[in-house]
């Protein structure tokens, strides 16, 4: 006789054992679905004052928190805005390779050791003599002023105010650079400061050039399946039409460098010639005033060594600005953008007090991306109505 207990038996559970089992749950706060926990109450009301303003407080606090933190980081995002605008201007000279046969990879590494073999050698040649020249134009500053003294209304205002004189020992002194960037030290800080700004801004402009197409396509897949099409199109003609203007400036720029440079050698200034045509160059790249400083400049150095020159300068640079707003430009310009002279003024002074020097380039093709989208999207959206 076995006195194993039966299976069927052992698993049987009785009235009690489940009255003992729940009495257990009720103990340590398990509620079974037998419970009666009440219904439901109506959900809290969005429009209750409370809500809106505890929902408002939270929602202004994050956009406050979102502001201070673009605008700490606001720097960085300049640097980046910049090499983005690089990186577009570069492309035209990837596609041009691409279209010759070669991948985007091998064509990509052209443009960058071209860039870069471009740079090294405008400081390695360039570079020296640019200094030696502003050296020599700080040297020469003390007896110019010495001219002007010959001019009676000038002696008067200088025995009245002294001015000669004191321009005079603030330049002769030698430390009238370094005073700007606020001494010795500020001026080494500012020289690392500009370094360091520089070479980020090459290493991101390598890269987006690098995944210039991965970075379009990762943006273009945000935008909905039924209209990612149309946004890749107009998202390509932008990026097109920045390219275009940075190529297009830079032609520009360098036309107007190479024009000055020759016309100072012609003169008689080839001492200063390549430092002045360097600074007509990187001037001219500055909508609207850009090419009038740098005219003003050299115009004012050529006064100060002999009147024939600067008459002669002063309408070399009068008749070439209208060469250049008139035949030059539109005709470089033509195919990247297309912005009225209204627009082209509004954008470039709304873009020089945002963001200075910086605004006033990026200005130009921010204008007339912003009107490619209203005139494609905006425009043909009330049409359509």
């Amino acid at each position: 006789m076995s006195l194993d207990p039966d299976p069927v038996e052992a698993d049987r559970v009785t009235p009690d054992d489940e009255q003992e089992h729940d009495d257990e749950h009720e103990s340590v706060g398990i509620f079974t679905p037998a419970d009666d926990l009440g219904e439901p109450g109506e959900p809290f009301s969005r429009r209750n004052p409370f809500y809106i303003g505890f929902v408002g407080a939270l929602g202004a606090l994050l956009a406050w928190f979102l502001f201070q933190a673009v605008v700490g980081i606001g720097s960085v995002l300049l640097l980046v805005v910049v090499a983005l605008f690089l990186a577009a201007g570069l492309n035209p000279a990837v596609e041009f390779f691409e279209r010759h046969g070669l991948r985007r990879s091998w064509s990509v590494g052209v443009v960058i050791v071209a860039a870069l073999g471009a740079v090294a050698l405008f400081v390695v040649a360039i570079v020296p003599v640019i200094t030696d020249q502003v050296a020599s134009l700080t040297a020469n500053v003390p007896g110019w002023l010495d001219q002007l003294q010959e001019n009676q209304k000038v002696r008067d205002l200088n025995d009245e105010y002294g001015i000669i004189k004191k321009i005079e020992d603030y330049v002769a002194d030698g430390d009238f650079i370094s005073g700007l960037f606020g001494g010795a030290l500020g001026l080494g800080l500012q020289v690392l400061s500009v370094l360091f700004n520089a070479f980020i801004v090459i290493v991101l402009t390598l890269y987006f050039l690098a995944s210039l197409e991965i970075t379009k396509n990762a943006f273009y897949d945000l935008a909905p399946a039924s209209r990612r099409e149309r946004v890749t199109k107009l998202g390509d003609r932008v990026i097109r039409n920045i390219g275009g203007y940075v190529s297009g400036a830079f032609i520009v720029a360098l036309t107007a460098g190479l024009s000055s440079l020759v016309l100072l050698v012609v003169v008689g200034l080839g001492e200063y010639a390549v430092a002045l045509a360097f600074v007509v160059a990187l001037l001219d790249v500055i909508p609207m005033i850009g090419a009038t400083i740098g005219a003003v400049i050299v115009t004012a150095i050529a006064f100060a060594t002999d009147l024939r020159t600067g008459i002669i300068c002063a309408i070399f640079f009068l008749v070439y600005q209208q060469v250049e707003n008139y035949v030059i430009y539109p005709r470089v310009m033509k195919r990247s953008v297309d912005v009225p002279g209204a627009v082209t003024v509004i954008a470039a002074l709304v873009g020089a007090a945002l963001l200075g020097v910086v605004g006033a380039l990026l200005a130009i093709p921010t204008a007339a991306a912003v009107l490619l989208i209203l005139r494609e999207v905006v425009v043909k959206r009330q049409d359509q109505r």
